[in-house]
């Protein structure tokens, strides 16, 4: 008999945080949120990396004016030279990371060939490059790809039973909102996600902080980052 997955779904983010990839590896499949609202001033274009003189955003630039309700999927970069440019930055700041070496040229090759245009396709290229880097075997979907419908739990479970999930794995941001009725009704779990206790690793520039881009943990610690992680 075929196991029926373990579920999550969000909306996609530049570089994410170590609890984002947490997440990715806690389930079977990952579903990219991607028709839902574009955010702005949130973790969908940008993340930040630490430096000798403090947090650093690394920003895509995108089109937003008269764009105010556009689905994430609708989101297009408006100045392509931001792969360069970032790439650049975190060469420059992490030239002194202990173990810069290891993901150097993994990670040049993800700037290099990272898509141009759409800030979905890019999100989703870099969730999938460094999945492959921390051996997170998780299958990737997109919510544009199936049929939603309800209020925003109703098209969560939706998601979940057009998957044949047995098992949802939220954030736990979503306690404030989610509904478990709709999931319960098809026999789903709803586990919550859970970020804290991350161990410290070796990071330059204290105080220490868990609230960087990934790149941090790669840069920092190398072919020892999934060590820092919780199910990877």
């Amino acid at each position: 008999m075929t196991c029926r997955p373990a579920v999550a779904i969000l909306q996609s983010n530049y570089i994410p945080w170590k609890g984002y990839f947490d997440l990715i590896a806690r389930v079977d499949e990952f579903v990219l949120y991607d028709d839902v609202q574009y955010t702005r001033r949130d973790w969908r274009n940008r993340n930040r990396i630490k430096t000798a003189q403090g947090l650093m955003w690394l920003t895509i630039p995108v089109v937003v004016g008269g764009r105010y309700l556009q689905r994430i999927r609708d989101v297009e970069v408006s100045d392509s030279s931001w792969a360069e440019k970032h790439w650049r930055t975190i060469v420059h700041h992490y030239a002194a990371a202990p173990a810069a070496s290891d993901y150097r040229s993994a990670l040049e090759e993800l700037y290099r060939t990272a898509p141009r245009k759409w800030l979905t396709e890019i999100n989703e290229h870099f969730l999938v490059g460094i999945c492959g880097l921390l051996n997170i075997p998780t299958r990737f979907r997109r919510s544009s790809e199936l049929d939603l419908a309800g209020d925003r739990s109703e098209r969560l479970a939706s998601i979940c039973r057009q998957l044949g999930a047995s098992r949802y794995v939220s954030g736990p941001a979503a306690r404030a909102y989610l509904d478990p009725a709709p999931f319960q009704a098809t026999g789903i779990q709803v586990d919550w996600a859970d970020y804290s206790g991350y161990p410290e690793y070796r990071q330059l520039h204290p105080p220490f902080d868990h609230h960087v881009s990934i790149v941090d943990l790669l840069m920092n610690e190398g072919r020892n980052a999934g060590k820092f992680l919780k199910h990877a």
